[in-house]
C-alpha cells in the first residue's frame, strides 16, 4: 500500500465560500463540529479537533488549491509531517473538493482515509446541505 490517497466530495456550497472556510477558524469549526484555530496565511500554523491535528499552511493558490503540512498526536515522534493538498473546483451542484493526503506513516494510511470521510466529509455534507 502506498502512503498516500485521494478523496473527493461535491458540496452544496459556492467555491469561494468553501475555500475561505477551510482557512477560517470559526467556519472550519462550524463545518467539522470541532474547534479549529487557523492562521490563514502561508507560514501560518493551525490546529483542529482540539489539538489532535496540527500543521502549517505551505502554499495558497486563492480559489484553487491549499497545501499544508499535517500531523496528528498519533504520529510517531520521529516521523516527519505528512502533507495535504486540497483542490477546489466548480461543480454543477456547488464545489468539488479533492483532498490528496501523502507522506503518511505507512501503518496509518487506512485510519486517516476513514477519518477524512467520517470527521470532515460527512460533517461538511450535513453542514452545507442546510
Amino acid at each position: 500500500m502506498k502512503n498516500e490517497f485521494s478523496l473527493s466530495v461535491v458540496l452544496n456550497v459556492k467555491l469561494d465560500v468553501l475555500f475561505k472556510a477551510w482557512l477560517d477558524s470559526k467556519e472550519h469549526s462550524k463545518f467539522t463540529g470541532s474547534p479549529a484555530k487557523i492562521n490563514p496565511k502561508v507560514g501560518g500554523k493551525f490546529t483542529a479537533w482540539e489539538g489532535y491535528i496540527s500543521g502549517t499552511t505551505l502554499e495558497i493558490e486563492p480559489g484553487k488549491r491549499i497545501l499544508q503540512s499535517w500531523r496528528t498526536t498519533e504520529f510517531p515522534e520521529e516521523s516527519p509531517d505528512s502533507k495535504i493538498e486540497i483542490f477546489f473546483e466548480k461543480a454543477s451542484a456547488g464545489t468539488k473538493l479533492t483532498l490528496r493526503h501523502f507522506e503518511i506513516p505507512q501503518d496509518q494510511v487506512a485510519e486517516y482515509k476513514k477519518g477524512w470521510k467520517d470527521f470532515y466529509f460527512e460533517p461538511m455534507k450535513r453542514y452545507y446541505s442546510k
